[in-house]
């Protein structure tokens, strides 16, 4: 492990790691991993990669477990980059057109990375009991994870999550809890109870870990295009792990002379009903207000207060990207769009990037011939009940 110390993303303040940590004791913020990537580049090399196993641990050097008995896995990550060329001929600008579809890792979301990183380290620090509030994709990443690991989990999620989120983590044996609230109500549930119960929290940005596992996907991207990163990257931003995660592995690679200065253009998707970080953005705001009567179809969106607000928006601003809002019609309607040009079932997360980028060509914010990812973040097939309320409301 070449983990040297965690590091708060605000005040800076340092901890030690090897121990159990969740938010700065100084400023409440999120903390980071830090590594010696000096000592980390002298095996993790890019000629050493292909010979690695086929998934998101090819990259260990740069990942906190110490020991690698204590990784759970289920083979997450390495996840293909599609190209999407029969899409790319709806858009009016002549562009290199891409989905990284995340809904083929395990439990079927990109939340499979995170909860691997957080449980294999959650084990190796002796946990027993874990708790997290979920809009529904996290919650099944935590059951199956949880339960491979041997641990309890406490899945608190709003009483609306899409039923198969639901029923996968009852039938992965987890305590589930349904709220008549949003996710911010399950979180303060989990708060007020977790010391009595003797819980680790492992909600979003919360822990250090799953930004860990979640970083790998900007690994993997630049691994794909051979180091030359794309211009654009889309992605559906609700607590924006994803993101982050993506930001700070772009900086470690260079760091390891992987790669140039060069960045994409990072841009932040959420859904007009929910869209915080839209917001903030626009306003030339670092820090986002918690979006009032917050609802959405598309469940991973429906964030309307997230801890890491101004890593998210830092991003934007340092790569020039933006933050777009699209409608719920829209984002659903983009779900066939995709499917029926690229045979992807993508989740109404994912779908909502296509509208995006079409406001953006809109907007002259993309040039002809960029090459442009557009982060498919889950399946569709989870979100079957979200279709049949679109249909049935036209």
């Amino acid at each position: 492990m070449n983990v040297t110390h965690l590091e708060c993303a605000n005040c800076h303040k340092n901890y030690e790691a090897n121990q159990l940590l969740n938010l700065c004791t100084e400023c409440g913020k999120p903390l980071l991993v830090r590594y010696d990537l000096e000592k980390a580049k002298k095996t993790l090399t890019k000629d050493s990669l292909p010979s690695r196993r086929s998934n998101l641990w090819r990259y260990m050097e740069v990942l906190p477990v110490k020991n690698e008995e204590n990784i759970v896995s289920f083979g997450e990550g390495w996840t293909p980059l599609l190209e999407a060329k029969r899409l790319a001929e709806t858009l009016p600008v002549k562009l290199n057109l891409y989905i990284k579809d995340e809904g083929q890792n395990p439990t079927q979301s990109f939340k499979a990375r995170g909860m691997t990183a957080a449980i294999s380290m959650a084990k190796e620090l002796g946990v027993k009991k874990l708790a997290v509030p979920s809009a529904g994709n996290a919650a099944g990443a935590l059951a199956a994870y949880a339960a491979r690991a041997g641990m309890e989990a406490n899945i608190f999620m709003p009483s609306d999550t899409p039923k198969a989120n639901i029923i996968e983590c009852q039938q992965t044996g987890a305590n589930v809890t349904l709220i008549d609230g949003l996710i911010t109500d399950c979180g303060a549930e989990v708060a007020r109870r977790k010391d009595a119960e003797g819980w680790f929290d492992v909600s979003t940005l919360k822990e250090p870990y799953r930004a860990e596992g979640k970083k790998t996907m900007g690994y993997e991207l630049a691994e794909q295009f051979k180091w030359n990163l794309p211009d654009v990257i889309l992605y559906p931003t609700g607590g924006g792990t994803g993101l982050i995660g993506m930001w700070k592995a772009f900086d470690e690679m260079e760091k390891m002379g992987w790669i140039g200065e060069k960045r994409p253009r990072m841009v932040s998707v959420q859904s007009l009903t929910c869209a915080p970080i839209v917001r903030a953005f626009h306003e030339g705001k670092r820090f986002a207000d918690e979006f009032e009567n917050a609802e959405t179809v598309a469940s991973g969106l429906r964030v309307p207060k997230a801890i890491g607000d101004f890593l998210i928006i830092d991003a934007l601003n340092e790569s020039k990207g933006t933050a777009i809002a699209v409608s719920d019609e829209e984002l659903v309607k983009a779900v066939g769009e995709i499917g029926a040009a690229e045979g992807v079932f993508t989740a109404p997360e994912g779908a909502a990037c296509l509208p995006a980028l079409r406001k953006m060509i809109e907007q002259n914010l993309v040039k002809e011939n960029d090459t442009v990812v557009i982060f498919n973040t889950g399946a569709g097939v989870k979100y079957l009940e979200c279709f049949q309320t679109i249909s049935s409301n036209g």
